[in-house]
């Protein structure tokens, strides 16, 4: 029975680990739907609150599912996809939870050690793209990925409304060195495309611990092929019957998102990227119980996004430019708009340092800080009047430079347990200060849009935002089967410098905003009861208030292919959202059933239409009156069901999600009231089986659901397979691992087997083999 207990105190937070946990011999233990972590290297999350928790150790990472990047490792969390466009995706890869949908990247924190990866200066696409910085973390160096679901912690701002993710990397005991080289291949068909799309990955770490000091170094590389992910399109509604223009052939017809009939002209955004992390940890216990830390992550990225063209004259050579004919309709000019080219060059850097101590007596504390700095950011673009073939060699067009954004935090934080470790109180309480700066400039270049230095100012967009909170919460044990958590975070939100600068628009935009400050307070309740020895009750509830960003605020941007509005008169977001959850240990399994609730008045969103007259995206921040959701999550995970050897976990999610009030609307008043939450699903599904055939083999089947759902406000865009669109998925992942001998380990996978074509407005990858090998010494 002890051992069921044990192995059910880490479900109960970590489902996904049970295995791994249960068998090490310094595994958590259990009270009251509570868990402490005793062994390995602690996680940043509040295990003392009593709410829903999942997570994934490396190991299991490594046997059941096919990394190829950090984000990989949330593949199978209940209610969490992470919209992965390729490998090495660094500027759209947004992770979605319960409420919240993939176009909202500032509903959730993903943090590295403590390290905070959410990139808080703007939200989700736009003018400019605001993911986590995912490639700070590899997969060879994860030791366990921890989440926590809803706002039910004091510690962390509004951001947490979806969920709160922990990356724990590996700090060496002894001495220990990994190598990993990975290779991806993908066939791509669709409309026009027909090619195969090529990924390699290599990595290297070594790390030791020698008396009071630990160091661990991380390097890789990756060199990665995209598919298509935009294309070139004319209405047929568009055209004008007559003999005008180039006749073409090799347009593909389809319909797009609304169902309107169209022509798909050519591919664009075909990324060939390359990748190179490196991460550098040190550790120094200057006493038994202090401990000083310092990582530094740098992260650098090239990439160019090249289009093809499906047309062709009657010669058959490639038509790029000018007025084009299609079956006896003249359409609007080919222009570089169409087919865009574009080079980015990346160079980033983080920086974390902290002291801890951890007594484990009455009183622990620990200062934290971390900076995020983008030493360079720059992205070269052909100009809408600089057209393929021409553009290919140079001419004019764009350089947009983020040079000197970034963020940096700051936290001073205790615990206070009046009673000792086996008292009845455990108070957490501190100070945080997260302070972001936006600084962009997007310059013409009027010779070669490939090397020259920048020119006249386009447009220049900045701005910072500071946030000063001061947080409590006292996790309280007031009868023998009873706990509960309650917590209060204040909030002091400041946003000042901002500027937005379009020379070019009609009228010319030259604005110095206002400061602007705003103070809120975010109380947190949590209760547990141990209804019977076998089954934990939960309840919690959060209030979460999520500021705008200085993007949203201040990032107003024009270019030949999109344009961004801002607004810097936004109203922070600020919702309620609680959650039920019945918790059964079945033995070798867990059952978990939640219900869930989120209700979040003047929600901010960015949503992008497409202006068919000059064929750009224009995407439009703005405040959402009221959205209301509901739902249920019932998730199951085993080790060692049915059989030795053999483990599975699944989860299915049920959410209602409806927009109740919008003073705004897309095309007529009142059109987005009663729709549905843009990219949140009805229905979704995940499940992950892995057996371990005996010590050296290994295989997993995985599988992800995803019913049908909508991009935009108005739920216009009735038809998902399409480019723009959003659909449904289903797709089924495969991996088999061999042990070859102690020191070497060979992998083959297949992701999306089934070779499912699913959109979330690009297309998502379709059948990919993947293939790797990995030395431990």
């Amino acid at each position: 029975m002890r051992r069921n207990r044990v192995a059910m105190a880490l479900a109960v937070a970590f489902p996904f680990s049970l295995s791994a946990y249960a068998q090490a011999n310094d595994a958590p233990t259990k009270e009251l739907g509570v868990v402490t972590i005793t062994g390995g290297q602690p996680t940043s999350l509040p295990t003392q609150i009593p709410t829903t928790m999942e997570g994934v150790t490396g190991e299991q990472i490594e046997q059941g599912i096919n990394a190829t990047d950090s984000e990989d490792a949330l593949k199978y969390f209940p209610s969490l996809l992470v919209r992965k466009r390729y490998i090495g995706d660094y500027n759209h890869a947004i992770l979605s939870s319960r409420a919240s949908g993939t176009g909202n990247s500032a509903r959730s924190a993903v943090y590295a050690d403590g390290i905070l990866l959410s990139n808080y200066l703007g939200n989700g696409i736009g003018g400019l793209s605001f993911p986590p910085r995912w490639g700070l973390v590899t997969p060879e160096e994860i030791e366990r990925v921890d989440v926590m679901y809803g706002p039910f912690s004091a510690a962390y701002p509004g951001n947490s409304v979806g969920a709160v993710v922990d990356y724990v990397t590996r700090m060496p005991t002894h001495f220990e060195a990994h190598a990993k080289m990975g290779y991806v291949s993908q066939p791509f068909e669709l409309y026009g495309t027909n090619t195969t799309t090529r990924s390699w990955q290599a990595s290297t770490s070594v790390g030791n611990k020698s008396g009071d000091w630990a160091w661990f170094l991380n390097f890789s590389h990756t060199d990665s092929e995209g598919q298509p992910l935009t294309f070139a399109t004319r209405t047929l509604a568009s055209g004008t019957p007559g003999t005008a223009g180039t006749p073409v052939t090799g347009a593909v017809p389809g319909l797009n998102s609304a169902n309107a009939p169209w022509w798909i002209l050519g591919s664009g955004t075909a990324y060939t990227t390359r990748q190179d992390h490196f991460k550098a940890k040190l550790a120094w216990d200057i006493t038994p119980t202090l401990r000083a830390a310092y990582t530094l992550g740098v992260w650098q990225n090239q990439s160019q996004g090249r289009p093809v063209s499906y047309l062709r004259d009657a010669a058959g050579q490639p038509v790029t430019s000018g007025a084009i004919n299609i079956g006896g309709r003249s359409y609007a000019p080919l222009t570089g708009s169409d087919f865009a080219l574009t080079n980015e060059s990346l160079l980033h850097t983080m920086h974390g340092l902290s002291v801890k101590s951890h007594t484990q007596g009455v009183f622990d504390w620990e200062v934290a800080a971390s900076l995020y700095d983008y030493g360079k950011d720059q992205k070269r673009q052909n100009s809408a009047a600089n057209a393929l073939p021409g553009a290919a060699s140079g001419g004019p067009g764009t350089l947009a430079d983020g040079n000197g954004t970034g963020w940096n935090n700051l936290a001073l934080k205790g615990i206070w347990r009046p009673g000792g470790m086996q008292g009845a109180h455990i108070v957490d309480f501190g100070f945080q200060q997260d302070s972001y700066q936006l600084d962009y400039l997007t310059s013409a270049i009027p010779g070669n849009w490939l090397q020259d230095g920048p020119g006249a100012r386009v447009s220049e967009v900045g701005g910072k935002t500071r946030l000063q909170s001061l947080y409590a919460q006292d996790a309280w044990s007031f009868a023998p089967r009873w706990k509960t958590v309650l917590g209060l975070r204040g909030e002091r939100w400041s946003a000042y410098d901002g500027s937005t600068a379009i020379p070019g628009a009609a009228p010319a935009i030259d604005t110095r905003w206002a400061e602007r400050s705003e103070t809120h307070f975010s109380p947190k309740a949590a209760l547990s009861w141990q209804w019977l020895p076998d089954t934990v009750l939960k309840a919690s509830a959060g209030r979460a208030v999520r500021f705008p960003t200085v993007s949203e605020l201040y990032g107003a941007t024009a270019t030949a292919n999109a344009q961004y509005i801002n607004d810097p008169n936004l109203r922070p977001e600020k919702s309620w959202t609680t959650e039920l959850s019945a918790e059964k240990d079945l033995g070798s399994s867990l059952l978990r059933l939640t219900f869930f609730t989120e209700d979040t008045h003047d929600a901010l969103y960015t949503q992008t239409t497409l202006d068919t007259v000059a064929n750009r995206n224009v995407s439009r921040v703005q405040n959402v009156g009221r959205i209301q959701t509901k739902g249920l999550e019932l998730a199951w995970s085993g080790s060692d069901v049915l059989r030795r050897g053999l483990d599975l976990n699944a989860s299915v999610t049920y959410a209602d999600s409806v927009i109740k009030d919008n003073a705004g609307f897309v095309t007529v008043p009142g059109d987005t009231i009663g729709k549905r939450q843009p990219n949140v699903a009805k229905w979704r599904a995940s499940a992950l089986a892995s057996y371990r055939w005996n010590e050296r083999w290994s295989t997993s089947v995985g599988a992800r659901y995803s019913g049908p759902q909508f991009r935009t406000l108005d739920n216009s865009d009735v038809n998902g397979f399409a480019y723009m669109g959003v659909s449904k998925f289903f797709t089924v992942d495969l991996r088999a691992r061999y042990r070859i001998d102690k020191h070497m380990v060979a992998s083959f996978g297949i992701d999306n087997a089934n070779n499912y074509q699913f959109w979330n407005f690009h297309p998502y990858p379709q059948r990919s083999y993947v293939a790797e090998l990995k030395i431990d010494l």
